[in-house]
């Protein structure tokens, strides 16, 4: 299927691994010319490296900035002044006792994963309203719609930015701009990742135990019982940042594998 997306420039945040990087990819592969984001300009040129690698020919280029302040916002949108396709997956998370997050850390959740997609966003919509096209995804999560225990804060952040997305979805009326959320769930990230090795490592069992340990206990009700891999998270959210998506609009789209109960 064609995604008639060649010649869009699409920005994805938080894109030098995992959902981002896979995300970046799969754009790539449709022709869409590539802006990757990150932290630190080594690890940035390392992941541009590796899209050239695995997209011959492709249109990539990268920024260093931590969007996680209104400075960091501010480096990415000089040096990458407009974009056709904006996907705001940077973010962070680290489960911990609720007891435990002290005020400091609920407000960098909140600045990390809400608000560096709020300031991007209100940056990059103005111009696609004028040229009556453009694509905005929010990477929520399905911990957005059922908060989890052992990561309230976490929860919250994602939560958030359904709303947001949604609310932004709303000035869009009559346009050619779309504004989406995707939730994925429980995904194979190098983030992830880490967290099995460090909680097989604490119950002194094998990673392959404490992955299905945690969906037996912590994720019960997924249906796929395994974690996601994140091309599949970025098959969907290239099919909606192309034109052939147009009449999906506000919507909180779940790749989570069934964790969500819910028929809607």
């Amino acid at each position: 299927m064609d995604l008639q997306l060649a010649g869009k420039r699409a920005l994805i945040t938080g894109s030098t691994s995992g959902i981002g990087f896979a995300t970046a990819r799969s754009l790539a592969s449709e022709g869409a010319e590539i802006i990757l984001n990150g932290r630190s300009r080594s690890g940035v040129a390392v992941a541009v490296e590796r899209l050239l690698e695995a997209v011959p020919g492709a249109r990539v280029s990268g920024i260093a900035a931590d969007l996680s302040s209104v400075t960091g916002c501010e480096t990415l949108t000089a040096a990458c002044p407009d974009v056709d396709i904006l996907v705001n997956n940077m973010g962070i998370f680290e489960p911990k006792p609720f007891e435990e997050i002290a005020d400091e850390e609920w407000f960098d959740f909140f600045e990390t994963n809400v608000m560096s997609g709020v300031r991007l966003t209100r940056h990059y919509l103005p111009a696609m309203k004028a040229r009556n096209w453009g694509r905005v995804v929010f990477i929520s999560s399905e911990s957005g719609v059922c908060p989890p225990a052992e990561m309230v804060h976490y929860g919250m952040s994602k939560a958030a930015q359904l709303s947001v997305a949604r609310g932004i979805a709303e000035t869009c009326t009559s346009s050619g701009v779309t504004v989406n959320s995707v939730l994925p769930g429980p995904t194979r990230t190098e983030g992830v990742a880490t967290f099995f090795g460090r909680l097989a490592e604490e119950q002194g069992v094998s990673v392959e135990e404490a992955e299905r340990a945690f969906f037996a206990n912590a994720r019960p009700t997924s249906i796929i019982k395994r974690l996601i891999d994140p091309a599949e998270v970025a098959a969907m959210v290239t099919y909606v940042c192309s034109p052939l998506s147009s009449a999906t609009h506000g919507a909180a789209l779940r790749v989570e594998g069934g964790v969500v109960r819910s028929m809607v």
